[in-house]
This record gives structure tokens, sequence and C-alpha cells, in this order.
């Protein structure tokens, strides 16, 4: 066979036009890279807006007796973590005397309280489903998250189960009776897991998407009066921008549609993972529902995920509250009460 010199040519020719200066690509997963740069000149004090800010204490709910937030006027309240399984002892008997302990706390301050519903763990150790689930009738309840590097990181319910989304819908039923209309609001726990069909033959991206939106449905039902949300930053089956399978947009579109707010865990504007998903979603669309953002452990430091002590830093916590009033538009921020970050960095900021 000749050779084709044309098509050889041609080749040839594409390759040195697309590596010349003047035909640089634009990536377009690094559209948002540099959106954080405009807000670093950001200082404390932040002037007063409309955002609702929260301190987020995950489970550790005992801090919030003689916390600083009780006396400060910029923060509405407290956001606590409740585990499922810690609400649901028993097949249908529920117990939500710690929620309702922590309300009259905060109301005795003049504070409202935002729910987080745990059902997914970071903890090979815990599971934070009801005991009963744990079995066959149910899958199993829950399944094991997995690490990048195939190292079991923690559980999660399965979302994706018919028989557990019956219960947590029962469970949310039964929280709205008791507080639609008296806590601030309520959110679920992120979208993103370390689940895929090779792990468990019952879980496909398709079906958990579709679980997500009946989760939704049932928290919308059952708190028709207060502030629902959930987190979608990340959907297993895709990786924005290249290759979008429609799953978190479409999350973001339902949760528009049906009056379930969105938000995401981990403040991270200089990261294109969560640009490219979550803050991308956010700052891309239009929103009648609230929108919220937590800023969590080592986002204070620009980490994820992180406990270490940064004695010599820059206070970020005006950038991060900058970018997220004007890139993202959130109506809430929810800043986790990590030490030294939250009494040296947050409070100064957030002053009455």
């Amino acid at each position: 066979m000749k050779p084709n010199y044309a098509l050889a040519l041609f080749l040839v020719s594409t390759i040195a036009i697309a590596s010349s200066p003047a035909h640089a690509w634009d990536n377009p997963a690094d559209r948002y890279i540099d959106a954080h740069r405009q807000y670093m000149a950001a200082e404390c004090p932040i002037a007063a807006d409309e955002i609702k800010n929260f301190v987020y204490f995950s489970r550790d709910r005992e801090l919030i007796h003689g916390h600083a937030l009780l006396g400060n006027a910029r923060f509405a309240g407290a956001q606590i973590m409740y585990s499922w399984r810690d609400l649901e002892p028993a097949e249908n008997q529920y117990d939500f005397s710690a929620i309702k302990a922590d309300v009259d706390y905060l109301a005795a301050s003049g504070k409202k309280l935002f729910v987080q519903l745990q059902d997914a763990s970071f903890s090979p150790n815990y599971k934070a489903v009801p005991e009963y689930m744990l079995s066959g009738e149910y899958g199993g309840g829950a399944v094991e998250q997995y690490s990048e590097d195939g190292a079991v990181e923690g559980w999660v319910a399965k979302r994706w189960n018919d028989k557990v989304q019956a219960r947590f819908a029962a469970l949310l039923t039964a929280l709205g009776q008791e507080f639609n209309g008296t806590i601030e609001g309520i959110n679920l726990q992120e979208t993103a897991i370390g689940v895929s069909q090779d792990t468990d033959p019952t879980f496909t991206p398709d079906r958990y998407a579709d679980a997500i939106k009946t989760n939704m449905r049932a928290l919308k039902a059952a708190f028709p009066d207060t502030t629902t949300m959930v987190y979608a930053n990340f959907m297993p089956g895709e990786w924005l921008p290249f290759e979008d399978e429609g799953y978190l947009r479409g999350i973001y579109e339902y949760g528009n549609e049906i009056g379930v707010g969105l938000g995401a865990p981990d403040l991270m504007f200089t990261k294109k993972g969560q640009l490219n998903h979550a803050l991308a979603m956010m700052h891309e669309g239009q929103y009648a529902v609230p929108l919220g953002i937590a800023v969590q452990d080592g986002n204070y430091i620009g980490e994820t995920g992180s406990d270490r002590i940064v004695k010599d830093r820059k206070n970020l916590v005006p950038a991060l509250h900058a970018f997220a009033a004007d890139f993202l538009k959130v109506n809430y921020m929810f800043w986790v009460d990590q030490k030294p970050y939250f009494d040296e960095d947050v409070l100064p900021c957030l002053t009455n």
C-alpha cells in the first residue's frame, strides 16, 4: 500500500497549529481555576449581608453549650449531624430526644437548628443505618465505600435499594411530623459515594441518580414549611466537564423544580474537582431554591479533610465568604467549628 502523503501532511499541519501559542487550547476544565483571585483581597470584618451563617458541629452536639455563636448576632444557629442509626434504634421506633433538646437549647438564645441527616460515614468502623437494616431483607442495608486506592473508608446506606428508600422516607415523615416549621432546615448528606457496580452488583449510576431524586421528594413532602437541601457535590458514573452524563446537572435541575435547596460540602475554590462540579452548578444556574456551601475541616487552609494546624497563615475567611456571596450567590454558609481556625479566623470576621 502506498503511503498517504496528503493525510500525513494534514496531520503534521494540524499538530503544528494546535501546538502554536496563537492557537492554544482553552481547556474547559480550567475555566474557573482563577475565579477566586478577585476575592483574595477581601478583608475582615465582613459586612453584614443576607447570608445566614451557621456553625457546623458534626456529631459533637454537646459543643453548642456555651459556644460563642449564642451571643453573636451574625450566626443564625447551629448545624448538627444526627445519624439514622441513633434516630431509629428499632424499626418504627424513633428517638428524637437529642434534636428536641438542641432545638430548645438554641431557642433560649434566639438561635435555630439546621439538621444534617447522616446515612453515610467516613469511618470503616461505623455504619450510620439502624441495626435492623443490616439484613438480607434490606440487601445488607449499607455497603462499604472505597477510596481511590481501594481501601475501605466508610459505609453508606444502600440508597438505591427500594426497601431502604422506603424506610428512609418513613424516617423523614416522622421527623417532619415533629419538626416541620420548627427547625431552620434539614439537609441530606453528600451525593458523592465510593461505590461502583464492581463493589456492589445492585448499584448502577442511573439507579443511584433516581434514588437521590426519590429521597429529595420524600424530604420535601415531609418538610413543606422548612428549608430542605441536598448536598449535591459529585455523582458516580461521570466526571465533569468531559464525562457529563447529566447526573449532577439533573439533581440541580430537579431540586429547583420541586423546591429542594442545593448545597455542597468543602468550599475549595482552587480545586478543579470542586470547581467543575458543585461550584460550577451553583455559579452557572438560576435558582428559585436556597443554595448553601459548607466550609469544612481543612478548608480554612485550602485543604479538605485536614486537621493540620498552620500557625503562620493567611486568613482565608474573607475570601471564602466573598467567593460564596458573589460567585456562588449562596443563601447559607456552614462554618465548621474547627480549632483554632474558627476562634482565630472566623469570629474576628463575623462580629456583631
